[in-house]
């Protein structure tokens, strides 16, 4: 199920019995994403309250459900006009409150895991709210072992490096919980990807995408099946897939249907083409990739997902030695930075990452070397300080990544080394991370090392497509020892 299928549901649950209080219910809850970056809109919230107001008016209820309607209401409370997060923070006592009440009920355990996960703060390195969601998630399995609530809450809750392991049993049962629904057959791959695992994030993106096809969101392609497809090019790439990647830029570039507009949709439409470009440093490709493809896209919502092909464009002339072209996307990636925080910090920060790494790259090739350190390092250490959102599998090129390459190509060795090592810890089972950190120990001098990683990135990509140069220079370096 999904929040429109299961919208929909409760739509007709209402044309078929008017004096369900629950079902109006059902409609107000099924509007609330916590989530996603996608609050309700003016009319959307408007009509979330006429829903609530509906259920408080219909026939008896019980305690616990007058505790259910009181939990959504807490959220609608607020009012539409203030920030996100104070609706989520009520949303997440009302919820509270309801679980307290009722500590029985594994339906009010979970919906409090979820609310609670959504106060969580991507810059808060503790993982506190993390860790105490994905107990609460977990309790509701100890209960009911194939709820699905509390495999999909444990699954968000540990989507963090130093948690994914705790995950990933659960991870790899769901699919068979809920075997045709998009979203959950897509979700296990959040953890096969935090952990590098890409021959199960290619399997079950693949089941995801297809069954996102059976259902679409009305007359819409839905944002499950854009929102698969991102997360299973950038696992083709780090096989070195690179003829399976490019069928997914030419499937999402083909799409003549219509696209549910949804951050997930807008990510994954900018961010396959840059990433199959730069993964592959293809930087005069990545340079002319055209923003805001496909026109009839409502991209003008979406400033921080438009930004990503300015970030290939900025990035890709910058290593190709096009000041004119840089300079062009860097003045729009300031553009597009200043409207992104004004509607969300955290992808405001995340633009301005890209910036900063893109500006660097080409201060470098301007030879300011200085300078352009400076600036990558910037980028590095503001990317730490945040985490990757849900919508993607991660960051379109790591910025400890791109400092790492800086180092290695102004011959600084161990410490592109050491860059590329801390770049793998949160990105693990990166192509270009494993193969810079094997290329970095070869320059070096520790042949030991270098075997180490050359022998990790042949492990993960050695059945990948022949002309990828890096695999060629893997198997050369490991067939000479």
């Amino acid at each position: 199920m999904t929040y429109v299928g299961a919208q929909a549901t409760f739509e007709d649950v209402i044309k078929s019995d008017p004096d369900c209080a629950m079902a109006y219910w059902g409609v107000a809850m099924s509007m609330i994403h916590p989530l996603w970056s996608d609050p309700p809109d003016q009319d959307e919230f408007a009509k979330g309250q006429a829903m609530l107001e509906l259920a408080a008016s219909k026939g008896d209820k019980t305690p616990r459900e007058l505790a259910y309607i009181e939990a959504v209401e807490s959220y609608y409370a607020q009012g539409r006009n203030t920030k996100e997060a104070a609706n989520l923070a009520a949303f997440e006592q009302g919820w509270k409150k309801v679980m307290e009440s009722f500590p029985d009920d594994p339906e009010a355990t979970a919906f409090y895991a979820l609310a609670h996960l959504a106060t969580a703060s991507p810059d808060d390195k503790s993982y506190v709210i993390q860790k105490k969601a994905g107990e609460t998630a977990a309790t509701v399995l100890e209960k009911i072992p194939e709820h699905p609530g509390g495999h999909h809450y444990i699954i968000h809750a540990y989507d963090y490096p130093e948690l994914a392991p705790k995950a990933l049993d659960v991870a790899r049962s769901y699919g068979d919980i809920a075997p045709s629904i998009p979203h959950a057959l897509h979700m296990p791959t959040h953890i096969f990807t935090r952990l590098g695992l890409w021959p199960e994030s290619i399997t079950m993106n693949i089941r995801s995408a297809e069954a996102a096809k059976n259902h679409p969101a009305g007359d819409k392609l839905s944002l499950h099946y854009l929102h698969a497809f991102d997360y299973l090019a950038y696992s083709y790439l780090q096989q070195a897939q690179d003829a399976k990647a490019l069928e997914v830029v030419e499937t999402i570039q083909g799409l003549d249907a219509p696209i549910q507009p949804h951050v997930a949709s807008a990510y994954t439409l900018a961010a396959v083409p840059a990433r199959y470009a730069l993964e592959r440093q293809q930087w005069s490709a990545a340079a002319e990739l055209v923003p805001k493809t496909p026109s009839s896209y409502p991209w003008d919502n979406y400033p921080a997902m438009e930004a990503i092909t300015h970030f290939a464009n900025a990035l890709g002339a910058a290593r190709a030695g096009d000041k004119q072209g840089a300079e062009k996307a860097l003045k729009r990636l300031g553009e597009l930075k200043t409207q992104a925080e004004q509607s969300s910090a955290y992808w405001g920060k995340q633009v301005e990452i890209q910036r900063l790494s893109a500006l660097a790259w080409h201060q470098f090739q301007q030879g300011d070397h200085e300078q352009a350190l400076q600036t990558m390092q910037s980028a590095a250490d503001l990317e730490a300080t945040t985490e990757k959102h849900p919508v993607t599998p991660g960051e379109i090129i790591p910025a400890r990544e791109l400092l790492a390459d800086m180092l290695w190509e102004m011959e600084m060795y161990q410490q592109a080394l050491d860059e590329y090592v801390i770049a793998l810890i949160r990105s693990k089972n990166r192509f270009n991370s494993l193969y810079g950190a094997a290329r970095s120990a070869e320059m070096a001098g520790d042949k030991d090392k270098a075997g180490q990683y050359y022998q990790m990135l042949i492990d993960v990509a050695g059945e990948g497509d022949a002309d990828r140069l890096r695999l060629q220079q893997a198997k050369e370096f490991l067939a000479a020892k």
